[in-house]
């Protein structure tokens, strides 16, 4: 797997700065998490039908789901195909959740192809950034899980089971990428 590529591409950055936003976006993961910039972009786009002073601009968790909840019903009726995984990452400041989501709706709005984007299957866990560390500096298996599963995501899940499983799988992802480093590197 290839090392995932930080920050937007130079064309979406363009395109972004040609829409006049409010407000600029410095950091991705959290200027995008709330909705409310992703609406203004869609209210350049589509004025009568979106009105982005709806959204609030609140980092609350009330907020940010009360605001992509609106997109989502927008998306729908406009038949503007963004994957559920990618809202959820964006929701909960993934790693490269943010950026994927706007690299996706650039090209759904100006028709354009992203190279980047193309066969990249959808991963917002830290497996690409521990693998570029050394194996002495790698996360431990609690580490790995405070580092892939987000206090938001718990508190929309609040379910002891489902968040146990998600605690496993982090757990069997984090030994299967120790076993395979004592595999390549026996010392």
């Amino acid at each position: 797997m290839a090392p995932r590529q930080p920050g937007l591409p130079r064309a979406v950055l363009r395109w972004l700065q040609s829409l006049d936003l409010p407000a600029c976006p410095r950091h991705c993961r959290r200027d995008f998490s709330n909705g409310y910039l992703v609406a203004e972009i869609l209210a350049r786009y589509f004025p009568a039908e979106i009105r982005s002073r709806a959204c609030g601009t609140g980092s609350s968790l009330p907020t940010k789901l009360s605001n992509w909840a609106r997109l989502q019903r927008f998306f729908a009726k406009y038949n503007l195909s963004v994957a559920q995984e990618l809202i959820e990452g964006t929701i909960h400041c993934k790693p490269g959740a943010a950026e994927r989501l706007v690299q996706d709706i650039y090209s759904l709005l100006t028709n354009r192809c992203i190279k980047s984007l193309q066969d990249r299957e959808i991963d917002f866990t830290d497996y690409c950034y521990q693998t570029q560390l050394p194996m002495v500096a790698r996360s431990t298996a609690s580490k790995a899980i405070k580092n892939n599963i987000r206090l938001t995501e718990i508190m929309m899940e609040p379910s002891v089971t489902i968040n146990r499983q998600k605690a496993n799988a982090v757990i069997n992802m984090h030994m299967r990428m120790r076993m395979q480093e004592r595999e390549e590197d026996p010392r």
